[in-house]
């Protein structure tokens, strides 16, 4: 107001501008807000219906974000036939990466940066080496990579060392002995009968994939307590969803996201994931009072409840809630909070 009022300008001309000014702020900044966010929108639809791949590696790329865990997008990638394909020493770089696949969309190969712990300049290394040419073996590996023995169990414990040595186990093993000795006995050859350990069970893969990669390429954990879970009447997520609106259903699931907008008021948005797909669910202000610890501290939630179906929206309005996270046993899940 000064500023107009010194350049001349009436009091009631300059109050009239500044109303404009407020009006617009209060309708301009949503209209343009939601105008921007509807174009990211249409352009990551249509990104993920034609392009599923690129916009996987990309997503994955550019984690931590959003409401979707590195395993959510991949589970949910799979599920609409893109092709994943495990870290791997000898062909992945610090990125996912695309890989050609003939007729078809390229497959998605999964980077260093999935793996927990891994060092960029250890996986840049491992590039140069293998730029140079292919690694023979373990200790080929760790001489000319210059890797550490952290280095080692870190990709090992990975599994990303599979194509040099057959097995977790078999290269959590080797990498012990693989790091290059120093001074007088770096050229020393080593010859001994190389131990031969069987692989791991695929429970045991299960559970390590999740502790070291947050994920896994292997079956969906809940596909192998899938009879347990039937047994205990829950429904998985694919027959949910042709349940008729109104009807009584029960729904199991690890717990990937949690959310309780502002303007929700009170409501908590849970979503839950098994082998088929999610499952939506909301928690009313007053079950969450009741079953606040359920609702906070499990990691593998079963939830009771009534179906509901509407215009093709569905979701699961909880009754009661079951905490069954002893039934994953050491499998490590981590779920997105109120992001």
């Amino acid at each position: 107001m000064s500023g107009m009022a010194e350049r001349g300008y009436t009091t009631e001309f300059a109050s009239s501008i500044v109303g404009q000014i407020r009006g617009f702020a209060e309708y301009g900044f949503p209209e343009s807000h939601a105008a921007s966010f509807a174009l990211l929108a249409y352009a990551s639809s249509w990104l993920k219906c034609h392009e599923p791949a690129a916009f996987l590696a990309a997503l994955l790329n550019s984690q931590p974000m959003g409401f979707y865990s590195a395993s959510s997008l991949v589970q949910d990638a799979r599920r609409h036939a893109v092709e994943v394909r495990p870290v791997d020493v000898s062909v992945s770089g610090w990125e996912a990466a695309l890989e050609p696949v003939p007729c078809t969309q390229p497959a998605v190969r999964l980077g260093f940066n999935n793996v927990r712990g891994m060092e960029r300049e250890s996986a840049w290394r491992i590039e140069e080496a293998r730029a140079a040419k292919p690694f023979r073996n373990m200790h080929d590996l760790a001489e000319r990579a210059q890797l550490t023995a952290s280095d080692l169990n870190t990709l090992a414990s990975a599994n990303a060392l599979e194509s040099l040595t057959g097995n977790r186990r078999q290269a959590m093993w080797q990498a012990v002995g693989s790091v290059p000795d120093k001074g007088l006995l770096r050229t020393a050859v080593i010859v001994e009968d190389e131990l031969q350990l069987a692989a791991p069970s695929e429970a045991e893969n299960i559970v390590a994939d999740y502790r070291h990669l947050g994920l896994t390429l292997g079956r969906h954990p809940l596909a192998l307590l899938r009879e347990r879970l039937y047994k205990m009447r829950f429904t998985p997520s694919d027959v949910l969803a042709t349940f008729s609106d109104g009807q009584l259903a029960r729904a199991c699931g690890i717990v990937t996201v949690r959310q309780r907008p502002e303007t929700a008021k009170g409501v908590i948005f849970v979503t839950l994931e098994d082998e088929a797909g999610t499952v939506n669910i909301i928690v009313w202000p007053d079950l969450i009072d009741k079953q606040r610890t359920e609702l906070m501290g499990a990691s593998l939630l079963g939830v009771y409840g009534i179906w509901q179906s509407k215009s093709g929206v569905r979701n699961l309005i909880a009754k009661r809630l079951v905490d069954c996270s002893h039934l994953l046993g050491e499998l490590d899940t981590r779920s997105r909070d109120f992001h």
